[in-house]
């Protein structure tokens, strides 16, 4: 019988890239959503599409009958919450023992588990995977991706499922049915809205390289290692907004300033204080300024490279392109 392979989240951005690459690398695929108004986005794929919610194992162990291979996409990715501890941290945690429960149950060969950068430790920069985890606290969508990234190697080992980690930095590009937190600060600067430079750097890296990477983990990487799918060097804010004037002239973008980290700290309190109000996440939070100001989000990508050969377009392409699809196909599919 042939190999079936499931992707859970798959309408969101990696998963339904994802699912496209695998059908047009001629696999068996199943594509599965949670919320039901995302069924109808799965359609277009001609695939297999089931239901399946990570907080519910019983629905995984349902899903995962007869699959061979798990690409376990699905998770709260989320940078805010009213109820962190519970929608962001609980949800990634605990979704992640669902998973491998489930497919011991189900009895799964192999599961390609989408972590993130943010499971890296920055003390040492260029970040790579043996320097370890990362430290920082402060913030709940970090401590659950450390903590999740721990928990998928720690169970694939005791269930004897051969399990690889991908670690992908800020997906980026087509196609897109609704705004990732990354494709959303693409967004924003071309819609004018990043009016100061915060300091913050980020790696673009674009979503359908990082399906190719998930593809080849599946394919070729080695059981309980962990690889870092993003480009080496990082871009500020500075930098991507003068790439969206360079390509869009007409849009009269203006290179933000950078903003005293004493001024940007006073922001992020009245921001705070209009969140409570409002229920919205604040755009600017002092957690991530913490965090983040003046760091060099650059990373080792040699070992992905080597056992991968994982060879992304560069993250000025990766943006450009992305600046391309929002203004002109993602403006007209929204109006």
């Amino acid at each position: 019988m042939s190999e079936i392979s499931i992707v859970t989240g798959a309408n969101g951005h990696l998963g339904y890239n994802l699912c496209k690459l695998l059908i047009q690398k001629g696999e068996k695929v199943i594509a599965t959503y949670r919320n039901p108004k995302y069924k109808s986005i799965l359609l277009e794929l001609g695939c297999d599409i089931l239901y399946l919610d990570i907080t519910d194992k019983n629905s995984m162990v349902e899903a995962f009958k007869n699959v061979t291979n798990v690409y376990a996409v699905a998770a709260s990715f989320k940078m805010w919450s009213k109820n962190p501890k519970e929608d962001i941290y609980d949800t990634n945690v605990q979704g992640t023992r669902n998973l491998f429960e489930a497919a011991n149950k189900t009895q799964v060969k192999n599961i390609v588990y989408v972590s993130s950068v943010a499971a890296l430790d920055f003390t040492q920069l260029p970040a790579k995977e043996n320097n370890g985890y990362n430290s920082d606290r402060r913030n709940w969508y970090y401590n659950s991706k450390n903590d999740s990234d721990k928990l998928a190697i720690e169970l694939g080992r005791k269930f004897n499922i051969r399990t690889v980690l991908i670690l992908p930095s800020a997906m980026i590009g087509s196609k897109a049915h609704q705004l990732s937190y990354s494709n959303r600060l693409v967004k924003q600067i071309l819609d004018g809205e990043m009016i100061a430079d915060t300091n913050i750097t980020l790696n673009w890296i674009d979503v359908k390289d990082v399906a190719l990477g998930a593809y080849a983990a599946m394919k070729k990487g080695r059981n309980g290692e962990r690889y870092i799918l993003a480009n080496e060097i990082h871009t500020s804010i500075q930098e991507s907004v003068r790439v969206a004037a360079e390509e869009f002239p007409e849009l009269n973008l203006k290179t933000p300033p950078k903003v005293p980290k004493i001024l940007l700290y006073s922001i992020a309190f009245f921001m705070k204080i209009g969140s409570t109000i409002t229920g919205k996440e604040p755009l600017l939070q002092k957690e991530y300024i913490d965090m983040f100001y003046g760091l060099k989000q650059d990373y080792d990508t040699s070992k992905a490279k080597k056992e991968l050969n994982f060879n992304p377009k560069p993250s000025r392409k990766a943006l450009i392109e992305a600046l391309h699809y929002l203004k002109n196909e993602w403006s007209i599919k929204k109006n």
